[in-house]
């Protein structure tokens, strides 16, 4: 569902770009609260699996394909506030790198695919949680729902955009019909690949979901024949399984994104995506612009000058991941730092000492 440049208007652009900008910056702050010793690695990891994953388009109808948003699977594994960032460094990657998104599109992209995904699914996500049993079953059950409604919800923001901004003549009526029925079947791939991934972590380290956390029970004691929560009891401790390092679990993950983006991708279908069938189909782009890093060296997705295809994809996806897993580390890392310097003793000597106030 990557916007080109052209297919909404200057206006409307800019406001969604300062809309965008505000999300970031609340995501910035709200990151330092979700960003942990555990997270902080993963985020990074799961910004690069999602621009892997993002080049294995799937077909969904004759002549469509579709392919990950990946909104929901980074809220639901790092949290909101992450997730938003999460999505926008890929969006951010593709336009800049690979002429994926329009660059004066970047806005509408980043508030489509980052931001309405991100909140509808999570929201949906934890209101299931809470009324669905305890179980790493509910938690998949809970992550496929919520990334199966997020995507139609990303096209009916876009036709909301287009409805404001288009700029061309098309009827509202038609483009929302097609952009959601398109984006439903879409949205199936979508729940797929989000629970099974979610399912995978939480087989291995389910501490490491952050959706999942607090929903552990706490330990019980037997009182007067009534179960009772333990006193200052902890959660139950995770099983063996869940308490592989650290480490391997990035390693196999960034091994997977290597592996997705440098030789899966060769397979993935080539039939247009939803929005450019839906486009073609219904004329939405007679204006599209031509891309402003249409010369980058990797346009497309492709190694300039690289002439077998297969090689050129595959380079393409290696490097892609790795600049994005980088970037995205860089970003993650440093809000992490800057939540241990707020939280650091300098920053928390003029706070009332409580022992000296209560006379002890």
């Amino acid at each position: 569902m990557h916007v080109p440049d052209g297919f909404i208007d200057a206006p409307t652009s800019a406001a969604t770009g300062v809309i965008a900008a505000g999300a970031i910056a609340v995501s910035l702050r709200g990151a330092r609260r979700e960003l942990d010793e555990r997270t902080a690695p993963l985020a990074g990891l799961v910004a690069a699996f999602i621009f892997a994953v993002q080049m294995l388009n799937f077909p969904v109808a004759a002549g469509t394909s579709g392919h990950l948003l990946g909104g929901a699977l980074a809220a639901i594994l790092v949290g909101p506030y992450t997730g938003v960032l999460c999505v926008s460094v890929v969006l951010l990657m593709q336009g800049l790198l690979f002429a994926d998104g329009g660059l004066t599109a970047l806005g509408v992209n980043i508030t489509n695919m980052a931001i309405v995904t991100t909140v509808v699914a999570y929201a949906l996500f934890r209101g299931l949680a809470k009324v669905l049993p305890r179980s790493r079953r509910s938690i998949t059950a809970a992550s496929f729902v919520a990334a199966l409604v997020s995507v139609p919800a990303a096209a009916l923001a876009f036709t909301l955009m287009y409805a404001i901004g288009g700029t061309t003549d098309v009827s509202i009526g038609k483009v929302a019909t097609a952009m959601i029925g398109v984006h439903l079947l879409i949205g199936i791939g979508e729940a797929a690949i989000t629970a099974l991934t979610v399912g995978a972590v939480l087989a291995v380290r389910p501490d490491l979901v952050y959706g999942a956390r607090g929903l552990t029970p706490k330990l019980k004691l037997r009182v007067n024949g009534e179960l009772v929560d333990a006193p200052g009891a902890e959660p139950e401790p995770a099983p063996v399984a869940a308490r592989t390092s650290h480490r391997r679990v990035w390693a196999a993950g960034l091994v997977a994104s290597l592996l997705l983006a440098g030789f899966v991708s060769f397979y993935a279908s080539a039939d247009p995506d939803g929005l450019e069938k839906v486009a073609t189909d219904h004329g939405i782009d007679k204006k599209a612009e031509e891309h402003a890093a249409a010369d980058s060296p990797l346009a497309d997705y492709g190694v300039k000058d690289v002439d077998d295809a297969r090689l050129s994809g595959g380079l393409a996806g290696v490097i892609g991941v790795g600049v994005t897993v980088g970037a995205g580390s860089a970003v993650f890392w440093a809000v992490r730092r800057r939540r241990s310097d707020d939280t650091s003793p300098s920053n928390t000597s003029d706070m009332p000492d409580a022992t000296s106030s209560t006379g002890v």
